[in-house]
């Protein structure tokens, strides 16, 4: 896929409020938003990487780890509320209308979720490339226990099994069911702009598997204190992160 056809969109919202400034809480020697913009100089599938974001204070940092940050979010995009697909239709939007061209792909990099890697891109991209019937590609992982197997629900005091009876007894019968985990997300830039929020998976996806131990998301200070031990343990690795750090010195 040529590279000039693919942009990234780094969102990073000001108010967060399960962790507060999350996006520029530092892990080993960064603030979360360095790591997604030092990731995405690494794919060379990428064309464009840009940052959308309300706050100054994260436009200054993501431009300090030499990210793009053309334009603020309007604050309208930026509440707890707003669905992503709105945020994303509207930096395609406005990058495109600067440039005057029109993106193929749209790649979408959440600064919570720092342990993916470049053949991630490559896969995901490739798989886009090989399914023209595929709107999106979407990274899952297998969790550590099967909702078809362990899953309960509590009506009028007892027990149920959440999907009506107990589908299977032994979890080595039941079939693989995998979790959107919000590492990477790949769409076909024509699918997304016309797109609504509830429609967004009404046309075919496709699956990216990645392994669980790295579909680490950051929503809280539990979360980021097990991947900080996790990243000094030397269990997960960030490998752009001497580089980039090395690049914020200079």
């Amino acid at each position: 896929m040529n590279p000039s056809s693919t942009i990234a969109i780094i969102p990073a919202r000001g108010g967060s409020k399960g962790l507060p400034g999350k996006n520029l809480r530092v892990l080993a020697g960064l603030p979360l938003i360095a790591h997604s913009i030092r990731f995405a100089q690494m794919c060379p599938e990428i064309g464009r990487c840009i940052v959308s974001t309300d706050s100054d204070e994260i436009a200054r940092a993501a431009r300090d780890a030499k990210g793009d940050v053309p334009f603020l979010r309007p604050a309208e995009l930026a509440q707890d509320s707003t669905p992503m697909l709105p945020v994303l239709q509207d930096a395609v939007g406005k990058v495109e209308s600067m440039e005057g061209k029109r993106y193929e792909s749209v790649v979408l990099l959440q600064p919570t979720s720092p342990f993916r890697l470049p053949e991630d891109v490559s896969r995901a991209l490739e798989i886009i490339g090989q399914d023209r019937q595929a709107a999106g590609v979407v990274a899952v992982s297998i969790p550590s226990f099967n909702p078809k197997v362990v899953c309960v629900e509590e009506k009028n005091g007892y027990l149920e099994w959440a999907f009506g009876t107990r589908l299977y007894t032994r979890r080595q019968e039941a079939p693989p069911v995998y979790r959107i985990n919000g590492v990477l997300y790949v769409w076909r830039r024509d699918y997304l702009m016309r797109c609504s929020a509830d429609q967004l998976y009404a046309a075919p996806h496709r699956l990216l598997t990645i392994p669980e131990e790295r579909a680490l998301d950051i929503d809280s200070l539990h979360d980021f204190q097990v991947c900080e031990a996790l990243v000094q343990a030397g269990m997960l690795k960030l490998p752009w992160s001497e580089e980039a750090h090395a690049v914020l010195e200079n």
